[in-house]
């Protein structure tokens, strides 16, 4: 009864623990050969955790740290732009330029740049209404953009009026930083920042329009080169101090919930005029942005 019983249970533990598959071949004299393959059950069984019920181990946006090394780059590049109004070698390289860009190659100026400064701001607004959309929606990514302009605007030109530097053409004492490159790369910068999950190219080609507009005032004689890469510095610190605040202040006002049909106040410093920005989400697809200067 006890050997009886042992058979029962390792009869139920194989038949528990193994999947066995008859296949079945013909001998020339018609007798048959069966051939009966055992393969473990475990070694058919995937993963039975759903998918969403996985442990997410990435940090929040609103509770990531302040991304230092994000910031050198800019940072050097403000760093350059001062050291070009006291340093005698880096003072004496912004006239080499200015000879070779302005004074050796006589030309009239082009206005391009004025227009220039704003086409990747545009470009993510026309990319979207095509249909191909990058990180934020509407109101977001405005959002986004005016707080990236009021922190570069605001240094950019406060700068302006206290370091009382000659344009190299004389027309103004407004020269260091370059404010059309910094918005020319803040805007870049924020192109990079909404495709970069889509293609670098996005970046790529943000960052060229934003470097011909930089050359495009020295070759005006509007500025200096120091002015300009100090300019760039800031447009990009601008742009990325945005994105990282902007996460912490939408989970304190909202706490992380939905904010359709949420009324957004943003003041905005460009060029010298101050005005306040006006975003009414109306619904999740379709809000309204309205731009009064004051």
């Amino acid at each position: 009864m006890m050997k009886m019983a042992t058979v029962l249970t390792l009869s139920i533990g194989v038949c528990l623990s193994v999947k066995s598959q008859n296949i079945s071949a013909s001998t020339e004299d018609g007798s048959v050969i069966r051939e009966i393959s055992v393969t473990p059950v475990s070694a058919k069984l995937h993963d039975t955790i759903p998918s969403h019920h996985r442990l997410d181990w990435t940090i929040p946006e609103y509770r990531k740290p302040f991304p230092i090394q994000q910031f050198i780059l800019p940072a050097a590049m403000v760093a350059y732009g001062f050291a070009g109004l006291h340093v005698g070698g880096l003072t004496s390289w912004n006239k080499e330029v200015k000879e070779h860009m302005w004074t050796d190659w006589n030309h009239n100026a082009c206005h391009v740049d004025n227009y220039l400064m704003h086409v990747d701001a545009a470009a993510v607004y026309v990319l979207n209404a095509v249909g191909i959309h990058g990180a934020h929606n509407f109101k977001d990514r405005t959002i986004l953009l005016l707080m990236s302009q009021l922190f570069t605007q605001s240094a950019v030109f406060s700068l302006k009026g206290q370091s009382h530097v000659l344009r190299p053409d004389g027309s103004a004492y407004n020269s260091f930083p370059s404010g059309h490159t910094a918005t020319a790369f803040a805007n870049a910068e924020f192109m990079r920042m909404e495709y970069k999950d889509v293609s670098p190219w996005y970046g790529v080609a943000g960052y060229a329009a934003a470097t011909a507009t930089g050359l495009m005032r020295m070759y005006n004689n509007k500025h200096w080169f120091n002015d300009v890469v100090a300019g760039a510095g800031f447009g990009i610190a601008g742009t990325r101090l945005a994105y990282w605040l902007y996460p912490k202040i939408q989970h304190s006002l909202f706490g992380g919930k939905a904010t359709s049909g949420a009324t957004v106040l943003m003041p905005t410093y460009q060029s010298g005029a101050v005005g306040l920005a006006f975003a009414k989400s109306l619904s999740k697809e379709k809000p309204a942005l309205f731009d009064t200067g004051l």
